[in-house]
Order: C-alpha cells, then structure tokens, then sequence
C-alpha cells in the first residue's frame, strides 16, 4: 500500500534538467509593464492639463497600450522553453523605439522631431519579435 509521499502519477523522467529561463528579459518585462501602466494612467489624467491636443493624447495612450502588451509578449518569450533571445531584444528594442519615440514627441513635438523615424522601426522590431517567436 502506498504511503502519502508517494506521488499519484510517477514521473516519467526525473533526470530531465528544467527549460532554460531568461531572469533579464523577465526583469525588463516587468519593469515595461509597471511602467507602462504608470505612464498611461498619468496620459489619461495628468496629460490633459498640459496637452489640450486629442491627437497627441491618443498618441500617448497608443504608446502606453503597446508597451503593456508587448511587456506581456517579453514575459512570453522569457519562459518559453526554448530559450529565444531574438524575439526578447526585438521586443525590447520595440519598446524603446516605438513608445519611447511616442511619448518623447507628444511632450515636445519640436525638440524631439528628429525621433520620427525611430517610431516605425520600433513597430517593425515588435512584429520581428512575433515572428522570431513564432519561428523559434
């Protein structure tokens, strides 16, 4: 008769070493996923009163929502069980470039004009991202 530290179902392997796990992008997505919910929320109340502009407000709240989930798609990509250091820079770097452009240019649309370009090679380095998840 079995006794109550005898397992239920019997493991299949026990010398099976855990998936390789990526503690960095995990930090990174956690850090981008508070900090995306502290900028949209300061987008949808403390924004309005120094922007009166809807089109850069809606900007703003673009940024937000794509760095939360991509900060979602870094926390993926950080436990898949192959590791995928790709997909976790090209999110990364998405992030930076494509919000990061964002907010800077609804703050100062004139001092930051030079960042224009680096909105759209944000996007494409978050799809390169779902496609380098996809194909790992």
């Amino acid at each position: 008769m079995a006794d109550e530290s005898t397992p239920l179902v019997p493991s299949t392997s026990s010398t099976a070493a855990p998936p390789q796990r990526n503690p960095l992008f995990w930090k990174l997505a956690c850090l981008y996923g508070a900090s995306a919910v502290g900028l949209g929320a300061f987008g949808a109340h403390g924004l309005k009163s120094i922007i009166d502009n809807p089109a850069r407000l809606a900007n703003w709240g673009t940024a937000a929502h794509y760095q939360l989930v991509h900060s979602v798609a870094l926390l993926v990509a950080s436990q898949a069980p192959t590791p995928n250091p790709v997909a976790g820079w090209l999110f990364t770097s998405g992030m930076t470039l494509f919000s990061g452009s964002l907010y800077l240019l609804v703050l100062d649309p004139k001092n930051f004009r030079f960042l224009g370009p680096a909105t759209p090679l944000g996007g494409a380095c978050l799809i390169g991202g779902w496609v380098a998840l996809a194909l790992k």
